[in-house]
């Protein structure tokens, strides 16, 4: 009877010490990874966007790179001419998402085909969608501001809202893309 007892006081103390390692490690992987609220955004992406430019075609790619330390985003936004757009336009840009630990916050570097390069924070504050509000624009006039918003709308479907901001003014919209997993 004391054999049986001491058995399971011993595999009742293994149970309970591998819950908390276990716990523990989960909770310690979660606190590892300050990029956890961009997972949901790893993997290839195609939808439609509306606003000033007009209506395109958008294609974007979401890779873990570096040890998986950054996000790199890479999209395309194809406008065929069109009246809000005569021309049409191909833009292109390329992002890489990070972690600043200094701030402690979500960094976002966009590089675009235009020339400009956009610093992005984002805004902890606002936990239903993800914020990123520019801290600096290079190549633009001073005083000019962007803004970038996530919505998820699943795990296979998101919502991208793009603003911008003349000096002195409020925010606007420029465009507005909904994606879906591509397949």
């Amino acid at each position: 009877m004391r054999h049986c007892a001491r058995a399971l006081t011993v595999c009742g103390l293994m149970i309970v010490a591998t819950l908390g390692v276990g716990g523990m490690g989960r909770s310690q992987t979660a606190a590892a990874d300050p990029l956890e609220p961009l997972a949901f955004l790893i993997g290839r992406w195609e939808g439609t966007s509306e606003g000033q430019p007009g209506i395109g075609q958008v294609r974007r790619e979401y890779t873990r790179v570096l040890n998986s330390r950054f996000i790199r985003v890479q999209n395309q936004s194809v406008y065929k001419p069109q009246a809000r757009n005569a021309k049409g336009e191909v833009h292109e840009d390329v992002g890489f998402f990070s972690f600043d630990k200094a701030r402690k916050r979500l960094v976002f570097r966009q590089f675009h085909t235009e020339g400009f390069v956009n610093h992005y924070s984002h805004d902890p504050a606002d936990t239903a969608r993800i914020v990123f509000t520019t801290d600096a624009i290079e190549n633009i006039p001073p005083g000019f501001r962007a803004r970038e918003t996530y919505v998820a709308r699943g795990p296979d479907e998101f919502e991208e809202i793009f603003e911008m901001a003349e000096p002195g003014k409020d925010f606007e919209l420029y465009s507005r893309a909904k994606l879906k997993r591509a397949r």
